[in-house]
C-alpha cells in the first residue's frame, strides 16, 4: 500500500481514543501523527495528558507526541474521531469540509441522510454514499463515515448472514453492557457493584434506528431503511469489557438451529476477501458449549474483532434465539472505525 497515511485521533485521551492509539500501533497502512483532546490536555505530551488505562503504558512513539486542542488546525488527511456527542458534529463536519476523511465513532452524524453508517461485513456498498455527501455539501475531497453504537455492531454482525439467507421480520434484544461502554470513570462503583442498571440513555433508540439503516439499502442517491420490527432493552452490568446480548428472531422462513449455526459459522464478506489488516478471519464465531459465550472467556477472540454467538436454539414464541457477545471498545468502537478506513483504502477511496 506504499507509504503510511498520517492519522489524527480526536478525543485521544478518552477510553475509545486510547483504544484507537493502541490498535494503530504498528498498523501497516496508518501512522498516528496527531493527537487531539480538550484544553485540559493540550500542550502536554500524550504520556502526561493521558490517564492510560487499557494496558501497562501507551505506545512509546505516541507517548512522546504533543496533544493539541480540537480548535487547532489538523494536518493529517485521515481522522479518527471519538469526540463526545454534541461536539462531534461541528468538529467532524468542519474537518470534512477542509478535505479530511473522517471516520467517526461518535453518535452525532450516524443518522444523517447522506452519512454512511457502516459495518464492512454488513453494508460495504454504502461506502459509495460519500460521493453524494460530497456533492450535497460542496466538499471536494473530505467526507464523514460513521460506525454504529457498540451494542448495535455485534448484534447486526450476527443478524446479517441470517437476514441474507432466510430473512428476519422481528428482533427482540436485551443487552448486558460492560462498564467500559460508559467511558472512564463511567458509572459509579456504588451504582454498579452488586447491581444492574436497567437504563442507558438513548441506547435503545440507537439500536433500533441504526439496525434498520445498516440492514437497509443504498440506491445510489438515498438510504432506505430495512423493513424490520425491532425492540431493544439495554442494561449496564458489572463487567469490565464485553457486551452480552440475548436475541430472539422471527424469521422470514423456517430454519432449524443447525441451519442457523451453519449460516453464521460459514459467513465471510468483503473484509475477509480483501484480507484487510484488522479484519477477523472469522467474523462470527459460534460456540457449542451450553454456557458460552462469556465476556471473560470470549471477548478477545479474533483480537476482539469478532462477534461470538452461542446457545442457538428454537424460540417457542418467535423462531430462533441465541446469545451474542463482543468486545465493546475494540470491534464495538475504535476497531470498527479502523476497519471502515481500511475498506475505503482498499477501494481506493482515501486518495
Amino acid at each position: 500500500m506504499g507509504e503510511k497515511i498520517d492519522v489524527a485521533v480526536l478525543g485521544a485521551t478518552g477510553s475509545v481514543g486510547q483504544r484507537f492509539v493502541q490498535l494503530l500501533e504498528n498498523h501497516p497502512w496508518f501512522r498516528v501523527a496527531e493527537l487531539v483532546a480538550s484544553e485540559r490536555s493540550a500542550g502536554k505530551s500524550y504520556a502526561e495528558a493521558c490517564d492510560w488505562r487499557i494496558s501497562d503504558a501507551p505506545p512509546e512513539a505516541t507517548a512522546r507526541l504533543k496533544v493539541q486542542h480540537h480548535e487547532e488546525p489538523v494536518k493529517s488527511p485521515l481522522v479518527f474521531s471519538s469526540l463526545p456527542g454534541g461536539l462531534a458534529r461541528e468538529v467532524e463536519t468542519q474537518l470534512a469540509s477542509e478535505g479530511k476523511r473522517v471516520f467517526s465513532n461518535a453518535r452525532d452524524n450516524r443518522m444523517e441522510a447522506d452519512v454512511p453508517l457502516m459495518i464492512p461485513e454488513v453494508n460495504a456498498d454504502h461506502a459509495d454514499a460519500v460521493r453524494v455527501q460530497q456533492k450535497n455539501r460542496g466538499w471536494s475531497d473530505g467526507f464523514v463515515v460513521a460506525n454504529p453504537n457498540c451494542s448495535t455492531i455485534h448484534m447486526v454482525l450476527a443478524l446479517k448472514p441470517i437476514w441474507d439467507a432466510v430473512g428476519i421480520e422481528q428482533v427482540l434484544v436485551t443487552t448486558m453492557q460492560a462498564a467500559s461502554g460508559a467511558g472512564y470513570p463511567g458509572v459509579s462503583s456504588m451504582d454498579l457493584i452488586d447491581n444492574v442498571v436497567p437504563y442507558i440513555g438513548g441506547e435503545e433508540e440507537k439500536m433500533e434506528a441504526e439496525t434498520r439503516k445498516l440492514l437497509g439499502s443504498w440506491n445510489g442517491s438515498a438510504f432506505g431503511n430495512a423493513d424490520l420490527a425491532i425492540s431493544a432493552q439495554c442494561n449496564r452490568v458489572p463487567v469490565r469489557d464485553g457486551h452480552t446480548e440475548t436475541v430472539n428472531l422471527k424469521l422470514g422462513r423456517s430454519a432449524s438451529p443447525e441451519e442457523i449455526v451453519e449460516i453464521l459459522s460459514s459467513y465471510r464478506a468483503e473484509p475477509q476477501q480483501l484480507d484487510l489488516p484488522s479484519a477477523p478471519k472469522h467474523p462470527i464465531i459460534v460456540r457449542s458449549q451450553a454456557d458460552r459465550p462469556q465476556p471473560n472467556l470470549d471477548r478477545n477472540v479474533e483480537h476482539g474483532m469478532a462477534s461470538v454467538v452461542g446457545r442457538v436454539r428454537r424460540c417457542p414464541i418467535l423462531d430462533i434465539k441465541f446469545v451474542v457477545l463482543g468486545h465493546n471498545t475494540v470491534r464495538g468502537a475504535a476497531g470498527a472505525s479502523i476497519l471502515n478506513a481500511e475498506l475505503f483504502h482498499a477501494k481506493g477511496m482515501l486518495v
